[in-house]
C-alpha cells in the first residue's frame, strides 16, 4: 500500500488524489470524484472537499493509499 504524508491536521480528498500520483489534476480529481470512482475507508466517497487524517485510506481503480 502506498502512502502519503501531511505536515497539516488534513487533506482535501482532490489534493490528496493529485499527491499520491493518481490523477493528473484537480479537474481530472473532480470527475473521478463525482464520478463514485473514489473510496475512503471503504465508503464511496462523492465530495472532493472531504477532509482526510492520519490513518485514512482511499482507493482509486484498486490502488490503496493511506494518509500518514
Amino acid at each position: 500500500m502506498e502512502e502519503i504524508h501531511i505536515r497539516d491536521e488534513f487533506i482535501k480528498l482532490g489534493q490528496a488524489l493529485k499527491l499520491a500520483g493518481l490523477v493528473d489534476s484537480g479537474v481530472d480529481a473532480k470527475y473521478v470524484i463525482q464520478e463514485g470512482h473514489v473510496r475512503v475507508n471503504g465508503e464511496t466517497e462523492y465530495q472532493r472537499g472531504k477532509k482526510l487524517h492520519s490513518g485514512d485510506i482511499f482507493s482509486y481503480h484498486g490502488q490503496d493509499v493511506r494518509v500518514s
